[in-house]
């Protein structure tokens, strides 16, 4: 990028690991140096080299109203100014809770946490608690925070136990875990045909985000309620990513499926670190104090998140937002795709409502050893290329896209433009 941020990623590199405080930021999946961001605003990022961007990164989803959206500063001002932490009950987290219950029937009750690793490592907790089982499913492909139990790779066949994917993760603290591919109900059925009395809870993404953008096929999360239900296993819906991002309600008020426990972050904290799980009132009453299984957090409801959460979604609940999201969405990645088959790039786009990934593939992507098979070379040239010409798009083939509310049509379609003059050099390195 500029001068400017090449010698703060020299001093970062220095003192942190990678020069990052999160690995994708770093850039090794698309080569080079990240640009480092001296403010936001709208749908733009300002780098400390006096770049604009035009952002479709949205700090990875909770930005959905644009970034420093008057309502959400002006709610954190506010709380800033009453005091950053207490260390106590306050009514601003009550308020939090009440919007995210009348939104999603069932989280009938809610703990505040401060991020999604910690929703779900909690939810994993309560599951075998309430279930006296220690099995846990997920799928390849769909993350659910770094979590040690959960840091699996696949094993060699449809039902045996994960290995760790990182060093520092110990074979113990995935013995319990089991991998299967996402979208295979077939491959659920035959796990739960072998050792359903050991399940305690299937974890997935209803859509899913991490291996890109891969929506559910038609019948895979009625499922996986009625293979749950059937062997008396609870499911556990992460929409840490989705939870207010395709819907008011999260995916599963779209699809109709009623989870027995939901991770939530992102939106929730309008921007701010912020986590929550919630779900069934007897599986809550089990939470401390009120039960016995422990969890806890300094600054968990922490003041200013839970008053930038609710500003965030009472914009969210006036009318025609999220048909505004949607219809943005549609534009921009029916117009990329169109400029990818113009200019005869390979490319799949698998939207899901207000997100999408694009695939630099001629086949589908439903799984993640699909996605996988995509080139990751050309998305690296592509990434580069839009952050060229202005446009900041997810640094890693395997991440998803974020219009916002501070987008408009006309900046969609500058960026479609922008997309076309890509696509046609990448075209040209192909022939």
């Amino acid at each position: 990028m500029g001068e400017r941020s090449h010698q703060l990623y020299e001093k970062a590199v220095a003192l942190m690991p990678g020069g990052v405080n999160s690995p994708v930021r770093a850039f090794g999946a698309v080569g080079g140096e990240p640009f480092f961001t001296a403010r936001s605003a709208g749908p733009y990022l300002y780098t400390e080299d006096g770049e604009r961007l035009v952002d479709y990164v949205s700090s990875w989803g909770p930005l959905i109203l644009g970034h420093a959206h008057p309502a959400v500063v002006a709610a954190i001002a506010q709380a800033a100014a009453d005091g950053t932490s207490f260390g106590t009950p306050s009514r601003l987290e009550v308020e939090l809770a009440a919007r995210i219950h009348a939104a999603m029937p069932a989280v009938e009750r809610i703990r505040m946490v401060s991020s999604g690793t910690e929703a779900t490592m909690s939810a994993i907790r309560l599951a075998r608690a309430a279930t006296g089982r220690s099995l846990i499913v997920k799928f390849i492909g769909c993350y659910h925070g770094h979590v040690d139990a959960l840091m699996v790779s696949a094993g060699s066949g449809m039902a045996t136990l994960g290995i760790p994917s990182s060093p520092g993760v110990t074979a113990a603290a995935v013995s319990d875990t089991v991998a299967v591919p996402y979208n295979d109900l077939a491959a659920v059925a035959e796990l739960f045909d072998q050792r359903g009395a050991e399940v305690a809870a299937v974890i997935v993404e209803p859509v899913a985000g991490n291996m890109g953008v891969v929506p559910p096929v038609d019948g895979f999360l009625d499922g996986l309620r009625q293979i749950t239900a059937a062997h008396g296993a609870l499911l556990i819906f992460d929409e840490v990513i989705t939870g207010f991002r395709v819907a008011y309600g999260g995916a599963q008020s779209l699809c109709g499926v009623r989870p027995d426990l939901t991770c939530l972050g992102k939106v929730i904290g309008g921007g701010l670190p912020v986590g929550a799980y919630g779900g069934r009132r007897d599986l809550m009453a089990m939470v401390a104090p009120e039960g016995k299984v422990y969890q806890a957090g300094t600054l968990s409801g922490n003041p200013l998140a839970m008053a930038a959460g609710a500003a965030t979604l009472d914009q969210l609940a006036l009318p025609d937002a999220y048909q505004r999201l949607e219809e943005m969405a549609i534009m921009l990645a029916d117009g990329l795709a169109e400029a990818a088959k113009a200019s005869g790039v390979p490319l799949t786009v698998n939207r899901a409502w207000t997100i999408f990934t694009t695939f630099f593939s001629r086949t589908p992507v439903r799984d993640f050893s699909q996605a996988q098979a995509c080139s990751l070379e050309t998305y690296a040239r592509y990434f580069h290329g839009m952050l060229d010409q202005g446009v900041f798009v997810a640094p890693s083939q395997f991440e998803a896209m974020f219009v916002s509310l501070a987008h408009d049509p006309a900046l969609i379609s500058r960026t479609v433009a922008a997309s076309r003059q890509v696509f046609a050099r990448l075209a040209e390195t192909q022939s």
